[in-house]
């Protein structure tokens, strides 16, 4: 929000500089996203100011920011505001209806003034709106604009005079009068707003109407039908209170966002309302009449007064919240110097009432938050809180860690499987349709485990596939529910027990190691080995088989270096693994073996061709051997 610095002025006289100004904005009220100089044909400073939601209701405005600086800075607050005293002379009797049919309005205020003249703003008022990004429009919405960014209430005019008055009674003296009905629109009824659009509305939305059309959408725009122009000689004034969870609903759903919808959608006190009209009327009286404007009297329909509520507070767990000791006396101090009205209860306790701007204050925290934010988060020292870093031991977690160490150990890979699963006993709601039931074993998520693993098992130079789990189960057997699982498979099948039941196969804690701390595995390196990590290609493989019928005083190996012989250097770096015997048999004075090769490159993805060039120079070797023969 754009905040002048002239304008707070006018309200407090006695200031600091505005470059001063920044610094308190920030360490005390909201923060300062710019300030700015000259502005278009001015040389106003002004604040770029971010305001909460929590504090917008009472410092989305000029008089709420200068208050607010005024009590801080222990400085006098003055209204009215440009000299206006709210006088406005003598009052006439009105027959303005008003009648509220949804609970989404508060409050509703409308007066009715004839005889007002409608031209161009003065140029104070225009430099004022100026200096927040407004253009002028004429000095009737001008006013009314002015009022929104003064005080904080927004307000509406409509042109009396062309409102629909259907089954309304004459008027008692001259002139004529209306009826405004505040409800919710009618499904697919349509409202042609201010700058021309069209909006179709739904139930769901409140509107200001007459006997018959929507005037305005309610806190959000108004509309083309009852619009203030240089004609306009008889206007009502609104100023109301609605619910801001509908405005906030409203203005999203059709995609209209203006300063009312900022102000409206974060909740406003009704309270201001009278303030309000008070201050419109005067600078209408001020700017706009003549000696024939008539001042009506204010229809005000307030089905719920917004009550005065308490809130009790003490100093200990101010001072526990924001990190630093306060003293009763420090508060008290506080209290006073914002106009607080409180009590003392007892030494470290207080009652305060909650002013009735300031909706934000509900709990004890929010008071913790208001006194640290009068005080300066500057003045709140940065200090390490005392923890004590003795660690407790979780013996589930010992347990796991000793289990999982102990099956690494064993050659075991540890796998993680899916929780949910399409079929079971324990259904849960709101997931995916395949995905409708918690597991009540770790089984059979580890045979299909096994089964993936076991297609690559010769690629990951696995001789065989001995994989593990530790997991959470929901067997509907289990008084609580859950119980942790272990479960772990090799090339004798797959074996499940509980946690505990795992660990006390042990027979020991010495040699589980449930007494000592458990760190991870550490794997010596056998004198020889290759102690450097080789990546992996992250291009596919390619697997090949071949299969031939030799003399039964053949072995195995010696087929096997006949296949590798036929192979070139090239041949052999594209080889990754292989030729491997995975099958074998015989018949008669013949022995069948039956060898695999990968094939896998670390620059390229491998093709048909090249592989299968390969294969046909080890085809070739082989025919030429005497009673070789490929199968």
């Amino acid at each position: 929000m754009l905040i002048s610095y002239k304008w707070l002025k006018s309200y407090v006289p006695k200031l600091p500089p505005a470059k001063k100004l920044v610094d308190i904005f920030t360490y005390h009220i909201c923060e300062v996203e710019n300030s700015k100089l000259n502005t278009v044909a001015l040389s106003w400073d002004i604040f770029d100011v971010s305001i909460l939601p929590n504090r917008a209701h009472d410092l989305l405005s000029h008089q709420g920011i200068a208050r607010e600086l005024a009590y801080l800075l222990n400085l006098d607050f003055t209204l009215p505001m440009l000299g206006s005293d709210f006088d406005i002379g003598v009052i006439k009797p009105t027959d303005l209806k008003i009648e509220i049919q949804s609970s989404k309005c508060n409050r509703y205020m409308g007066r009715v003034v004839r005889n007002i003249k409608v031209s161009d703003s003065p140029k104070w008022l225009k430099e004022y709106l100026e200096s927040v990004g407004q253009k002028s429009i004429n000095n009737i919405v001008d006013i009314a604009n002015f009022v929104m960014f003064d005080c904080g209430q927004p307000i509406h005019c409509f042109d009396l005079d062309k409102i629909t008055n259907l089954e309304v009674e004459p008027p008692s003296f001259g002139g004529s009068t209306s009826k405004l009905i505040i409800r919710d629109a009618g499904q697919g009824e349509r409202i042609t707003t201010l700058d021309g659009k069209e909006i179709i509305l739904n139930s769901n939305n409140l509107i200001i109407a007459d006997s018959v059309n929507p005037l305005a959408i309610a806190g959000i725009k108004g509309g083309k039908k009852a619009e203030i122009d240089k004609n306009t000689k008889n206007i009502i004034i609104e100023v109301a209170n609605f619910d801001a969870t509908s405005i906030r609903k409203t203005a999203r759903s059709i995609g209209i966002f203006t300063e009312a919808v900022k102000r409206f959608e974060n909740n406003l006190s009704p309270e201001l309302g009278d303030l309000a009209m008070k201050e419109i009327s005067s600078l209408i009286k001020e700017n706009c009449s003549c000696p024939e404007t008539i001042f009506e009297e204010v229809v005000d329909i307030y089905p719920k007064k917004q009550e005065l509520r308490k809130l009790s507070f003490h100093t200990d767990k101010i001072s526990k919240i924001l990190g630093i000791t306060l003293s009763d006396s420090k508060i008290e101090k506080i209290l006073k110097q914002y106009k607080y009205q409180y009590s003392k209860i007892k030494i470290g306790e207080f009652k305060i009432i909650i002013p009735l701007m300031r909706l934000d204050l509900t709990i004890e925290e929010d008071m913790a938050e208001e006194i640290g934010r009068i005080l300066g988060y500057d003045k709140v020292k940065p200090k390490i809180p005392k923890i004590n870093f003795k660690s407790k031991k979780n013996e589930i977690y010992q347990k796991i860690c000793v289990t999982r160490n102990k099956l690494l150990a064993e050659g075991y890979s540890e796998v993680m499987t899916y929780v949910f699963c399409n079929s079971g006993k324990v259904e849960i709601l709101e997931s995916a349709s395949d995905k409708k039931f918690l597991r009540t074993n770790l089984t059979d998520g580890l045979k299909e485990s096994m089964k993936l693993n076991k297609n690559n098992a010769a690629l990951l130079d696995m001789e065989q596939v001995k994989i593990f789990e530790i997991g959470t189960v929901f067997p509907t057997s289990s008084v609580s529910g859950e119980e942790i699982h272990v479960a772990y498979g090799n090339k004798s099948g797959i074996a499940e027990l509980s946690l505990e039941e795992f660990c006390s196969t042990f027979n020991s804690s010495a040699e589980v190691g449930l007494t000592h701390q458990c760190v991870s595995p550490t794997y010596a390196l056998s004198e020889g080995g290759n102690s450097k990590f080789k990546m992996w290609s992250e291009f596919p493989f390619i697997v090949r088989d071949i299969a031939l019928w030799v003399p039964c005083k053949l072995k195995s190996d010696q087929v096997q270096k006949v296949i590798k012989s036929s192979l070139s250097k090239i041949d052999n770096k594209i080889l990754v693994r292989g030729p491997e015997l995975f099958d074998e048999f015989k018949k008669e004075d013949k022995i069948s073996y039956a060898f695999r090769l990968i094939f896998q490159s670390y620059d390229r993805t491998l093709t048909d061709v090249e592989v299968n060039q390969i294969m046909n120079k080890i085809s070739d070797k082989i025919k030429s051997k005497k009673d070789w023969q490929i199968r």
